[in-house]
């Protein structure tokens, strides 16, 4: 495994971090300390989209009182996508 250690000084908490940002440094950081070496299998990028996608389109979806295209314009994406998305987290 060619891993890249970052300095002790990266692995803090970035005072201009946003609050969201500073909970998904300290939980991948979490993840990788109980992964150790073992392998991730799918990758921590895709493992990362797919755990944060889910939640991230439901609140959304939920916050907008199940409006699809205001969620779909809040997220940036069209409100096809937001369907296509919602179906592959079986939120539909």
């Amino acid at each position: 495994m060619n891993a890249v250690r970052l300095p002790v000084e990266a692995t803090r908490p970035v005072a201009s971090q946003s609050a969201l940002g500073e909970c998904v440094s300290r939980t991948v950081r979490r993840y990788l300390a109980d992964l150790g070496d073992a392998d991730c299998g799918e990758g921590l990028h895709a493992l990362v989209i797919h755990e944060v996608e889910g939640p991230l389109l439901r609140e959304v979806l939920a916050f907008h009182d199940g409006n699809q295209s205001r969620a779909a314009v809040a997220l940036g994406i069209n409100r096809a996508t937001l369907r296509k998305k919602l179906a592959a987290h079986g939120l539909l």
